[in-house]
């Protein structure tokens, strides 16, 4: 599989060959470092882990584990390898992995909207404004009195957004090897200086197996 981490910096916009209009997405692409090789013999599955970034302050465990690739990551990611390909600890994974107008897809973290109430949450309408009621934003009934508790999965108040999300089809509008940059047409999930993990449509779906290092 054709995979690699990325930083989401901003949106902006390009304007293409024919002159439209496009918005984009610019992610910073420095080479991922492979950091470890996993292989059937040893763990019973093929994968590699790759690391993006640098951080300090990391524990010892993890001390030792990156120094063999000679990266201390901000982040890692485990990813199943690309086919015909062969890994080890060190190598570099570039954007020459992928092509201006090719179809992929994009894993990051959404961003985190705190605790929000049904309406902003769940998209329920509000209450009558009129005749004396005050159930503006209340989220009414939430079951009958038999059997006396409030079943699993109820759409109820709570912690909005920070959840894994998956962007499908976005096209890649351009490709700045120079500057390790690659700009992807529409939006990216997550907030700015977040990691998203790139990957191509036509490979198989990535099994991913996040490991931050934070």
């Amino acid at each position: 599989m054709r995979a690699l981490l990325a930083q989401k910096l901003e949106m902006t916009h390009i304007f293409d060959e024919a002159g439209n209009f496009v918005p984009v997405t610019i992610l910073l692409a420095t080479p991922s470092i492979v950091t470890q090789v996993k292989n059937t013999e040893t763990d019973g599955y093929e994968a590699i882990q790759i690391g993006f970034g640098e951080k300090k302050n990391h524990k010892k465990p993890q001390i030792g584990h990156l120094s063999k690739a000679n990266i201390m990551a901000k982040k890692l990611v485990e990813i199943a390898p690309e086919e015909g390909r062969t890994y080890k600890i060190g190598d570099k994974i570039e954007l020459d992995i992928f092509n201006e107008g090719e179809k992929i897809i994009l894993q990051g973290i959404s961003k985190g909207k705190g605790f929000a109430g049904t309406i902003k949450r769940h998209n329920f309408h509000r209450g009558p404004k009129t005749h004396g009621s005050h159930n503006y934003r209340a989220p009414g009934s939430i079951g009958a009195g038999y059997p006396q508790h409030v079943f699993k999965g109820q759409k109820l108040p709570g912690r909005m957004g920070a959840v894994t999300t998956t962007v499908k089809n976005n096209k890649i509008a351009r490709i700045l090897p120079e500057e390790n940059l690659i700009l992807i047409r529409g939006a990216v999930p997550g907030p700015k200086k977040s990691m998203v993990l790139v990957y191509s449509l036509s490979d198989k779906k990535a099994e991913t197996k996040g490991q931050g290092a934070e």
